[in-house]
């Protein structure tokens, strides 16, 4: 797997706008400069206000846009930036045709694996992701969190150096989800994979990171980094500690301050993404 001291990321100064449709000249402007690292082996949460461009810095880093300016690079030079990512997004996207194995091949199967390879690289997961004896089932037949996995397990089998996670458990029940946390915890434990992962939830980002990214209003640039410096590996009763709820709070008084400049009214005749 993902060797833990391969090449960390660097965002330098990242920039991105749309055009504003029907308009010639209108444009949006949605990432101002972002900028950030991520080191191998590390876990680091975005979040941000909703519409800021988390989903639109993670299509940038997946080669899914282009941006306009900056520059987003790891130690290997040589390949785009995007060649080192394999990227989840928020809906697990399982063929309901395909079996749960022929599934999580698919990544590799783009990627010209031989089907048998592909099956034997995936296999090899499939008792640490908690899907053996369910390798011929059907995406119908899985749980919620059951699908996460499997969605999980075809993302990281590519063996990319970063994984982009936009919010993974967004869609499961207040329960599931938090059993899937556990979960990604104690298998990013063993494999130590550098991740990025999109969150909503605030709680979230502080249990499962080492460190949180918060995004401004848009145009978005990184106005805090938090590290949360809590011992792993961490349990659920260490939500109520007061280490774990200071930290909560202070994203919750920066991300709440940014949510309130979202939602600031634009003054008519003002530039698109001023």
């Amino acid at each position: 797997m993902t060797d833990p001291h391969g090449n960390r990321l660097v965002v330098d100064s990242l920039g991105k706008s749309f055009a504003l449709p029907g308009r010639r000249h209108g444009y949006r402007q949605v990432l101002a400069g972002v900028s950030f690292t991520a080191q191998p082996g590390e876990f680091v949460s975005v979040i941000g206000p909703s519409g800021c461009g988390k989903s639109t810095l993670f299509n940038t880093l997946a080669g899914l846009e282009t941006p306009d300016s900056g520059r987003i690079g790891f130690g290997d030079e040589t390949r785009p930036a995007a060649a080192h990512c394999a990227y989840m997004p928020q809906k697990d996207l399982l063929f309901p045709w395909r079996t749960v194995l022929d599934n999580t091949v698919l990544g590799l199967q783009v990627h010209g694996i031989a089907k048998a390879e592909a099956r034997r690289r995936a296999l090899e997961l499939f008792d640490a992701f908690g899907l053996s004896g369910f390798e011929d089932a059907r995406p119908s037949q899985l749980s919620g969190g059951m699908r996460q996995r499997a969605a999980l397990l075809r993302t990281v089998v590519q063996d990319r150096e970063l994984l982009l996670l936009d919010e993974p458990f967004g869609a499961l029940d207040s329960l599931t989800r938090t059993e899937m946390q556990a979960w990604l915890q104690d298998v990013w434990q063993r494999y130590r994979w550098m991740v990025l992962m999109i969150t909503h939830d605030i709680r979230e980002a502080v249990y499962l990171s080492d460190r949180v990214v918060v995004l401004s209003a848009r145009p978005a640039t990184v106005c805090r980094e938090v590290r949360v410096d809590l011992p792993r590996p961490r349990t659920l009763s260490m939500i109520t500690a007061p280490e774990f709820a200071a930290l909560e709070q202070e994203l919750l008084d920066v991300l709440t301050a940014e949510s309130r400049s979202a939602a600031v009214v634009q003054r008519p005749g003002a530039a698109p993404g001023g």
